[in-house]
C-alpha cells in the first residue's frame, strides 16, 4: 500500500476510534434499541418534552452509529479494491482509491467532530467575550483583531452575529467586546476557544518598529433558555447603569440606558448596552449572567467526568491557549494540539475549524500534546 493511501488510512482508522470511544460503542447500541422500544410505545407522546429529548437522543445516537458504520464499510471496500488494484499493476484505478481514502479521510473527521458536539449545550446558541490584556493600544487593537476573527468564523458557518456589548479602544481596537452568535452548535463548536491568545508582531504603532507581544482573554459560555432553571438571588447582585459607548453614529445612546450586572458570589460580571432600553439590556444582560452561571456548572460537571485529566488541560481564565505570530515569520500555533497554521491571515480571517476540531478530540481522547511555545 502506498505511503499517501495509508496514511489516509491511519487517519481514518484514528477518527473511528476515538469515534467508538466516545460513543461507548457497545453502551451505544443497548441505548439505542431502549430509545428506539421508547419509540414505539404510543405512550410516549403524552409527555411532550419528555418525547421530545428521547427523539433527539435517539437522532442523534442513531446518527453516529450509522455514519461510523458506514465510513467502516468504504473504508474496507476502498482499501479491498485498492489492494487488488496495486496487485494487478493497474496505476490509475490505484491513484483514484487514493483519492477516495482521501475523501474519506475528510468525511471521518467532518462526522468525528460532528459526534463529538453531544454535550448538554453544545447545540446552543454562544456569547464569546473579548477582553484586551494590559498593553493599551497594542491589546485593545489585539482584542479587536480576535473579534472580528469569530465574527467572520461565524458569518463562515451561517451563523448570525449580534453585539451585544462593545467598549472601544483609545486609539484603536476594543478594551471589550461580547458577541452572540446564533446558529447550529455554535458553543459546542466555539467552547474550546476559552483563554488567553497571544499575538507577537512588529507594532503598526511603534515609530521605532519594534517587535510586540500582546495579550487579549477569550470567555465562550452558552445561551441558555427558559427551561433551564439557574437561580440568580437579588442580594447577589450589584448592578450599574451607564452610557453607551458603541462604535458610533445614531446607535449610541445619549441616556444612561447601558447596564452592568455584578454577581458578587462568583464575581461574574456581565454588561448589555444594544438595546435603547434600560429595561431591555438589564434583561439581556440577567441572561449573560445565567448563562455564565450555567456554564460555570457544566465546567463543574466536566471536570468531575473526567477527572484528572481535566485537571491538567481545562483552559480557563488566564491559561494561554494560542500563539499567533506574524513576524519574523508567520505561524499560528495551538499550545494545547500541537495543531499549526502558516497562514495566520487565513485563521484571522476565521478558519479555525481546524483548531477546534483537535481542540474538541483532545477533549475526548484524554492525550496529552506536549508542545514548544513560539516567540
Amino acid at each position: 500500500m502506498r505511503a499517501e493511501a495509508q496514511a489516509h488510512i491511519d487517519q481514518i482508522n484514528d477518527a473511528l476510534a476515538l469515534l467508538r470511544r466516545f460513543l461507548d460503542w457497545d453502551r451505544a447500541l443497548r441505548r439505542l434499541d431502549e430509545l428506539n422500544a421508547k419509540v414505539e410505545d404510543p405512550s410516549l407522546w403524552n409527555d411532550p418534552k419528555a418525547a421530545q429529548e428521547v427523539m433527539r437522543e435517539r437522532r442523534r445516537l442513531d446518527e453516529a452509529i450509522a455514519a461510523t458504520r458506514a465510513i467502516e464499510s468504504e473504508l474496507n471496500d476502498t482499501v479491498e479494491l485498492t489492494e487488488m488494484a496495486e496487485a494487478e499493476g493497474d496505476d490509475a484505478m490505484v491513484s483514484d482509491g487514493v483519492a477516495a481514502l482521501a475523501a474519506l479521510a475528510a468525511r471521518s473527521e467532518r462526522d468525528k467532530v460532528k459526534a463529538l458536539l453531544a454535550g448538554e449545550a453544545d447545540a446552543n446558541n454562544t456569547y464569546i467575550e473579548v477582553n484586551a490584556g494590559a498593553g493599551g493600544t497594542e491589546s485593545q487593537d489585539w482584542a479587536g483583531m480576535l473579534q472580528r476573527m469569530y465574527s467572520r468564523w461565524a458569518e463562515r458557518h451561517g451563523m448570525k452575529v449580534e453585539l451585544v456589548d462593545y467598549h472601544g479602544g483609545e486609539q484603536a481596537g476594543i478594551k471589550s467586546a461580547t458577541l452572540l452568535l446564533r446558529g447550529e452548535n455554535a458553543y459546542g463548536y466555539a467552547k474550546t476557544e476559552s483563554g488567553v491568545h497571544r499575538l507577537v508582531r512588529i507594532s503598526p504603532y511603534d515609530s521605532a518598529a519594534r517587535r510586540h507581544t500582546s495579550f487579549a482573554s477569550v470567555w465562550v459560555y452558552p445561551e441558555v433558555d427558559d427551561d433551564i432553571d439557574i437561580e440568580v438571588l437579588d442580594k447577589d447582585l450589584k448592578i450599574d447603569t451607564y452610557r453607551s459607548s458603541g462604535a458610533g453614529g445614531q446607535h449610541v445612546n445619549t441616556t444612561d440606558s447601558a447596564v452592568r450586572i455584578t454577581h458578587i458570589p462568583s464575581g461574574i460580571v456581565v454588561a448589555c448596552q444594544n438595546q435603547r432600553s434600560q429595561h431591555k439590556n438589564r434583561a439581556e444582560a440577567m441572561k449573560q449572567l445565567k448563562a455564565r452561571l450555567y456554564e460555570q456548572e457544566l465546567q463543574k460537571r466536566e471536570a468531575d467526568a473526567m477527572a484528572g485529566y481535566a485537571a491538567k488541560t481545562e483552559i480557563g481564565w488566564g491559561h494561554q491557549i494560542r500563539s499567533y505570530v506574524l513576524q519574523p515569520y508567520q505561524l499560528v500555533k495551538d499550545l494545547r494540539t500541537g495543531v499549526t497554521s502558516t497562514a495566520p491571515s487565513d485563521v484571522l480571517d476565521g478558519d479555525l475549524d481546524s483548531f477546534m476540531a483537535a481542540a474538541l478530540s483532545q477533549r475526548v481522547s484524554g492525550e496529552q500534546v506536549e508542545v514548544e511555545d513560539v516567540d
